[in-house]
């Protein structure tokens, strides 16, 4: 049984099962590159004023890419560290591989063990299969728009707390007019946590660990098109901060908002926060 063999059973898709079982397999092999080399980075290097990358970023980038070209070489490509890859062509199936081959970068320069690499696939305009591995856990989160989500191959879902009091949350917004809805927010929910890897805590949505994400304006398209597909597919309502669709390949990097949660409090802490 080769790996791509092995990676399907962690992932189930009757439209898309082959590229989720690549994306699976993928992710797996940049886990075990990004575990190789935890704690003993020899490059670490500063791209803006709060972020760092590591020759393991470009490492897994690199191996995510070059398997992907070679599978599906009319597809496109797009992923942090080096933006928009056009196919050996012009793209005749309108289909986009998204990306982040380290979330949690700092985390992991660090020697935090938060951090994930996400893999989505996107087919017209919206988000069909996506992979989010966690390696220091070995937990796979895999989710297509034709199936159910599953972490490590089994079924999972949302949480089902009924009172906005027992809800433990990742709450990243500010500006103007925020803080204060924040710090309102903030009385009414049980804990807040902040992870540092915004695509391992949506899919922590889908399997009930957090009841809710939200972030402002700062997210890419390579943090959520995989776990915001996953989250969903397990249940979660997901929008924008605003109300709006959470995905849309229109949105300029670093401008992207998300509110992922039970469907039972998305209102609510859609109508505290936006």
């Amino acid at each position: 049984m080769t790996g791509t063999e092995a990676a399907g059973r962690l992932g189930r898709s009757k439209a898309f099962g082959p590229e989720l079982a690549l994306a699976i397999d993928l992710a797996h092999q940049a886990g075990r590159i990004q575990m190789e080399r935890y704690e003993r980075l020899e490059d670490i290097r500063a791209k803006g004023p709060r972020d760092v990358v590591t020759e393991v970023d470009h490492l897994c980038e690199a191996l995510v890419m070059k398997a992907v070209r070679e599978r599906y070489p009319n597809d496109l490509f797009y992923a942090e560290e080096i933006g928009e890859v056009a196919a050996s062509g012009a793209s005749k199936s309108g289909r986009v591989w998204i990306v982040d081959p380290l979330d949690g970068t700092i985390n992991y320069a660090n020697g935090i063990p938060f951090f994930c690499i996400s893999i989505g696939l996107v087919a017209d305009g919206r988000p069909v299969a996506g992979v989010v591995y966690d390696p220091t856990r070995d937990e796979t989160f895999a989710g297509a728009i034709d199936g159910p989500s599953l972490r490590n191959g089994q079924p999972i879902e949302v949480g089902r707390k009924e009172h906005l009091e027992d809800l433990v949350v990742t709450l990243a917004v500010g500006g103007r007019g925020v803080a204060r809805k924040r710090h309102e927010a903030m009385k009414k929910i049980r804990a807040h946590r902040s992870m540092g890897s915004a695509a391992l805590t949506l899919a922590y949505v889908g399997c009930g660990r957090f009841d809710l994400y939200a972030q402002g304006a700062g997210l890419s398209a390579w943090d959520v098109a995989a776990a915001g597909l996953i989250a969903e597919r397990a249940g979660a309502t997901v929008t924008s901060l605003s109300g709006g669709p959470w995905f849309d390949l229109a949105y300029p990097a670093k401008k992207w908002s998300c509110l992922a949660a039970a469907p039972a409090h998305h209102a609510a802490m859609l109508e505290m926060l936006r």
